[in-house]
């Protein structure tokens, strides 16, 4: 199959990169292995961008867009669609994100195969103004039925769809395992951190990710280790300065880190704290699991759904019961590293990569 993609922002990851991007690193050489060609559509903004023609055996495409915030996807999606159909790059299309799914109009017209992945229900995250969430509320009718299919990683936004639309959807969940490297931790001396005396925290710095509760419940509790927050705003914002206001001596902002370094900081954590009000079937925190590293977590329907009973929860939005959580992880080790194991078991047999590949091919051929 001959397969082109885009929705995400680069491989290998740059600055703001996402869940979008894990699944992209993880997938596309995959496919790659199985046969087939794939060619990413990797985004370049003014002052971010990876300068790489290949990844893995996927031929990469830089195309650039604008840096204004909520634009440079649609720019960019847009433009790769130009390219798909003018110089025939692909017979198959995967796009990430269901605001990208308008492009599957002339996509379809010039007779491209057009698969949707979509991670959750984006109307509600708080990170768009009203006439994003409108925008997002009416591009899930194009998502809905233009698309060849729509594939969903959580099972609960799948059956929000199901119900809105009266259709049946695909369910493919994101995959757990991840390289560990070769044991190399000079991260944590560059961060000053030892194995398990912090907490952690790996993401974008947005208030869908609930990190203005993560701060204070941090700083009031018992603990004293240290929590590390790895990542930061996509574009400067004011919540981003609000979080780093909150902070105290105890809390450290290493900024974006990739690769086997972000493997290494999971790894070696006390302990990883995931406090989103909103969320899709989140790769951290599957990535997590599959390294037998204990979790707290929101208690949303899609962390709920990922962990089960193999993590403590707090009730979303809750200070004090974060709190509370995070007193008992220092109280109660190691049955939380119990939790652990278990969640690791839940990972590995559930959540696979290889697995999530093959789905993927079985859905581009028979779809």
């Amino acid at each position: 199959m001959r397969i082109a993609a885009f929705g995400f922002r680069s491989i290998p990851p740059s600055k703001g990169a996402a869940g979008a991007d894990k699944f992209a690193i993880e997938l596309f050489p995959r496919l790659v292995k199985r046969g087939h060609s794939v060619v990413a559509y990797n985004r370049r903004y003014p002052d971010v961008f990876v300068e790489v023609n290949e990844y893995k055996g996927v031929k990469v495409k830089t195309i650039k867009t604008t840096s204004s915030k909520g634009f440079d996807t649609l720019w960019h999606s847009f433009r790769c669609t130009f390219d798909i159909i003018f110089n025939n790059t692909a017979d198959i299309v995967h796009i990430q994100n269901g605001g990208n799914s308008i492009w599957a109009l002339p996509l379809r017209l010039f007779g491209k195969k057009v698969f949707i992945s979509q991670d959750g229900v984006d109307w509600k995250r708080d990170k768009w103004p009203w006439y994003g969430k409108l925008y997002l509320k009416l591009s899930s009718f194009i998502t809905a039925h233009i698309p060849n299919e729509v594939i969903f990683d959580n099972v609960i936004a799948k059956k929000l769809f199901e119900d809105r639309f009266k259709k049946n959807f695909k369910f493919i969940p994101f995959g757990s395992e991840v390289e560990t490297g070769a044991g190399d931790t000079d991260i944590l001396n560059k961060l000053n951190l030892e194995k398990g005396s912090y907490y952690l925290f790996v993401g974008r710095f947005i208030p869908d990710k609930g990190l203005h509760y993560l701060i204070p419940a941090f700083k009031n509790s018992t603990s004293n280790k240290k929590l590390v927050m790895i990542g930061g705003s996509p574009n400067p914002s004011p919540y981003e300065k609000q979080l780093f206001d909150m902070a105290s001596d105890q809390i450290i902002f290493p900024g974006y880190v990739y690769g086997e370094d972000v493997n290494t900081l999971m790894l070696n954590a006390y302990c990883y704290i995931q406090p989103s009000d909103v969320e899709g079937l989140s790769p951290v925190v599957l990535t997590v699991m599959g390294l037998n590293v204990p979790l707290i977590v929101s208690d949303i329907e899609e962390n709920e759904y990922a962990v089960l009973d193999t993590a403590r929860k707090f009730k979303r939005g809750n200070i004090n019961s974060l709190t509370q959580e995070i007193n008992y992880c220092e109280a109660h080790y190691p049955e939380m590293l119990a939790l652990a194991k278990k969640a690791q078991q839940r990972a590995l047999s559930v959540f696979n990569w290889e697995k999530v590949a093959d789905e993927h091919v079985e859905v581009f051929m028979n779809s």
